[in-house]
This record gives C-alpha cells, sequence and structure tokens, in this order.
C-alpha cells in the first residue's frame, strides 16, 4: 500500500514537471503571437470544466495618476463587511481618514453572500517583471481585487452586487473620512512649483452642536427638520429640476451665534466646510473655478459678505455711469484703462449670482451656501432673493430661552432662584449670547464656576450694559435735540435775513416813485 502511494506521488511528480519543462520550451522558443493562441485555447478549454467567472479591479484605471474610486469602495467595503471573516489583514490610517482601517491583506480570500448567493474577492498583488522605473503610480507593483461567482449568477452579481458594493464602499468611506474646514489660495500668489490645488484644508473639528446653541428651542427644531429633509430630497429636486442645494442668510449683530451656527450645520449633516474669502479671488471666472473644486456633502460660506467685496449699489453706479457716457458726445478713441482698475480683475454681483444659482450651480450636488452678513439691508435684494437664500435666519440678541440653554451647558443648572431676575433684564437689555456666555465661564480658580456667583455676575453685567444702554439713548435724544433746536434756530436767522433783504429791495423802489 505504502509503496503504491509513493509510486503514485513520484508519477505525479514527473508529470507536474514534464508539465513545468514544456512550459517554459513554449515561453522560450514559441513565438509571442502563437503563444497568446495557445493561452486563449487553454482558458477556453478550462471554462468548459470551470463554471466560475471573474471580474478584476485595478487599482488604477484609465486616470494612472489617481486611484480607481471602484477600488476605493471596494477596500472600504470589504474592511467593512468581510474583514471579520479574513484570516490575514493589514491595518493603516488612510489619507483623509479619522478612523483606523482594517482591511484584507494581499493574497487573502474572503467570502461575502447577496441574495443567497455566495460570492469570493481575493485581494492580489503583482510585481511588474520589468526592471524599469515608471513614472505612472501602479506600475511598479499592481494590486487589484478579484471577485469571483458562478456564471448563473453574472445578471445578479453585475446588475446588482457590484452597484450594491459601490454604493456601501461609498457610504462607508464618508463615515470613516476625517472632516476637512477648506480656504481658497490666493490667486496672486501661485507659484508653478506648488500644487495646483485651488483650496487648502486642515481637519474640522469644531465641537458646536445644535444642543450648545444658544437659540430658541423651536427655532432649532424648525433647521434640524429643514436640514433633514433637504439630506433626503435628492430624487424630489430632480423631480422638480432644481439642482440639489439650499441656501441660508444668517443676519444679526456680532457675537449672536452665526459662525457657531455654520459649524453645528456642518456636524450635525457630516459635511466638509468650504470658507470662501471674495477678496482673494482674482475675478468670475476663478470663482467658478472654486465651485468646481468643491465636493458634494459640503457647506459653502461667506462670512460677512457685505464687507468682502463692494456689491451694494453696483446697478446703481452702472445706470450713473451709463447716463454720463450718453450724455458726452466725444467719440474719440480712449486710452486702455489701468488693468488694476478693470472690472474684469474683480468679482461682480453678476458672477456671484451664477456662483448661486447659475448653470454653474448644478455641477454636482448636496451642498449648503451660506452667506452671513451683521448688515442685512445693506445686500443687493437680488442677492438674497428667495430660489438664491432660501432662508433667512435672524440670529437676535439673547433671550431668556437662549440663556437657559447656555446655563445648562456652562453650569449645568437647570432652574435657579436668580432665573426670574435674569429673565427680566434679558427682556430690557440687548447682550449678545457670547457676552453672556463669556459671563457664565469664568476663567478663575477661586469661582471654579459657581453658579450662585457667574449667575450673580451675569445680572451685574446686564445692569451695566442697561445703564449704559440707557446713557447712550439718553445722550443721543440730548443730541437730537440739540440738533433740532439748532435747525430752528438756523431756519429763524434764514427767514430774518431774508426778511431784511427784501426789505432792502422795496426802499429803491419807493424812492423811484417819490415816496420818501
Amino acid at each position: 500500500m505504502v509503496a503504491m502511494m509513493v509510486e503514485r506521488w513520484a508519477g505525479l511528480g514527473s508529470a507536474v514537471a514534464t508539465v513545468l519543462f514544456l512550459w517554459s520550451v513554449v515561453q522560450k522558443y514559441v513565438p509571442p503571437t502563437f503563444r497568446l493562441y495557445l493561452t486563449v485555447w487553454a482558458a477556453k478549454l478550462a471554462a468548459c470544466f470551470n463554471p466560475y467567472l471573474q471580474i478584476t479591479i485595478s487599482e488604477y484605471g484609465a486616470e494612472r495618476f489617481q486611484r480607481s474610486e471602484f477600488f476605493l469602495a471596494v477596500e472600504a467595503y470589504l474592511s467593512d463587511a468581510c474583514a471579520r471573516r479574513a484570516r490575514k489583514l493589514k491595518a493603516e490610517l488612510g489619507k483623509d481618514s479619522k478612523n483606523l482601517q482594517v482591511t484584507v491583506d494581499d493574497h487573502e480570500e474572503v467570502t461575502d453572500d447577496f441574495s443567497g448567493t455566495t460570492i469570493w474577492w481575493y485581494a492580489s498583488k503583482k510585481q511588474s517583471k520589468a526592471n524599469v522605473i515608471s513614472l505612472y503610480p501602479g506600475q511598479d507593483e499592481r494590486r487589484f481585487y478579484r471577485v469571483v461567482f458562478h456564471r448563473r449568477n453574472r445578471d445578479l452579481v453585475v446588475d446588482s452586487y457590484l452597484p450594491f458594493v459601490l454604493g456601501e464602499g461609498r457610504a462607508v468611506t464618508v463615515k470613516n473620512r476625517q472632516r476637512r474646514l477648506f480656504t481658497n489660495n490666493a490667486s496672486r500668489n501661485s507659484n508653478p512649483y506648488r500644487s495646483n490645488s485651488v483650496w487648502s484644508h486642515v481637519p474640522f473639528e469644531h465641537p458646536a452642536t445644535f444642543d450648545t446653541l444658544a437659540m430658541h428651542p423651536d427655532e432649532k427644531e424648525a433647521v434640524v427638520d429643514e436640514l433633514m429633509a433637504f439630506q433626503e430630497s435628492k430624487d424630489y429636486y430632480a423631480k422638480v429640476g432644481k439642482a440639489w442645494k439650499r441656501g441660508y442668510l444668517l443676519y444679526g449683530p456680532p457675537g449672536t451665534g452665526k459662525s457657531t451656527m455654520i459649524a453645528a450645520m456642518a456636524n450635525f449633516l457630516d459635511y466638509d466646510v468650504y470658507d470662501l474669502e471674495l477678496t482673494a479671488v482674482k475675478n468670475n471666472t476663478e470663482l467658478r473655478k472654486l465651485f468646481i473644486e468643491t465636493t458634494g456633502k459640503s457647506i459653502i460660506v461667506i462670512e460677512d459678505i457685505d464687507c468682502s467685496v463692494d456689491l451694494t449699489g453696483k446697478r446703481r453706479k452702472d445706470k450713473k455711469a451709463s447716463g454720463d457716457k450718453d450724455s458726452d458726445g466725444d467719440d474719440k478713441p480712449k486710452l486702455p484703462m489701468d488693468p488694476d482698475k478693470d472690472d474684469a480683475t474683480k468679482v461682480t454681483l453678476s458672477g456671484l449670482l451664477n456662483f448661486i444659482d447659475g448653470l454653474w450651480s448644478a455641477c454636482g450636488g448636496e451642498r449648503i451656501i451660506i452667506f452671513t452678513t451683521n448688515h442685512k439691508e445693506k445686500l443687493d435684494p437680488a442677492l438674497i432673493r428667495r430660489g438664491r437664500m432660501d432662508k433667512h435666519i435672524e440670529m437676535s440678541y439673547c433671550r431668556f430661552e437662549g440663556f437657559k440653554v447656555l446655563a445648562k451647558n456652562y453650569l449645568d443648572v437647570i432652574e435657579h432662584e436668580l432665573f426670574g431676575e435674569i429673565q427680566q433684564l434679558l427682556d430690557e437689555t440687548d447682550m449678545s449670547p457670547a457676552d453672556v456666555a463669556e459671563n457664565l465661564m469664568p476663567m478663575s480658580k477661586k469661582k471654579k464656576r459657581d453658579p450662585d456667583v457667574c449667575l450673580t455676575g451675569l445680572i451685574e453685567a446686564l445692569k451695566q450694559a442697561k445703564a449704559d444702554a440707557a446713557a447712550v439713548k439718553a445722550k443721543e435724544e440730548e443730541e437730537a435735540a440739540e440738533a433740532k433746536k439748532a435747525k430752528k434756530t438756523e431756519e429763524a436767522e434764514a427767514k430774518k435775513a431774508k426778511e431784511e433783504d427784501n426789505g432792502k429791495d422795496k426802499a429803491p423802489d419807493q424812492e423811484a416813485n417819490g415816496d420818501i
């Protein structure tokens, strides 16, 4: 029995050695074209006995400098859904990921189940045989995933399973990514030796949430409901023929929480934030380029838009210039304008309007555009009309409902005997949430956030603010009364001077008529 087994293994080894020898002869002496035919026919012959098909997903596709989006989605999906069933794993922290990613290691097999069908995944790596340094990533070492399935499940895998993997992989990537805060690079500081990216970014780590926002609960709930509806309305926006975006105008005095509201919205939606500095944008073309480079699931912010560029009164100035031009009949040729003063080097109102809701605004989707201002009345009505800034949110001074949110967050106090006095003072005094919060957060080791001490200090600050406001109001009324009195005096003197002039004009007329 043992001799028979040895004899069989010896025969098998001899057969394998013969095949390897013949294959080396074929590779060495058979022409490449004929060798290709042999490979194709060998694959067809094997297919007659092998009912399984395979699809290869390479790391680099047609764009050789950029990794395939499908490959990254497969990697994310397998790490989330199938990595627990693998025996060999690798751990790495991705470029834009906030969590450690554990993925299937190379030359490892995992299985997946989809609609009762078993599917095999193989992570593979292939070294290049050529001793040449390649300029393209992925040429020296080629990584790929291979999915294997029974041929009777071909339509299920191609039409349903692979799109499912792509969608789930994208969702996992979004969930694990490190959200970022972007700012646009100044156009005048372009350097050919630096990256051509128009945006720079840092990790977005602002801790603000709607729970910590000093705002009336009903108003916060309305904003949250609207954001949730926007997130789930992709099909609805497509149905009504609108780009999947929404505009918000946040207006109110300084310190009322406009920037905090933006951070809370970004954290709630899990979006990136693009802080657009208009003064660093050279012209409308660069503005469009910046918009194209933004991604979906993002908030584009222009803060203090009334102070960024001179957009107010633009139309009135243009009309006035047009009238002056029509009245000027000089047809002589003019010298070219100074390039620094040319309107083509500035962002115009028209360019900003196209940025918000023009054709370019439909590039991509799931974006929110936010403008903030301290003076809503200074903005051009065309800039903030509905359809561009869909919702206007007033961020006003702190009132009692907002104060209770701050008291709970800063002092862990829900009810207190001083709340009644504070409520009365807040109704009579304008104080921003930032000033109220500062009084509730004393940076002193002696006080150590004692609620009694903090609330008493807030009452004193409110009383002082009330007294200062009363003094300012009294001064303004006094100045207004003095101005009114001076105006009356000036009018009386002007009337008296006019009567004297009229009297002097009548005297020569009387002498001419013989009257003394």
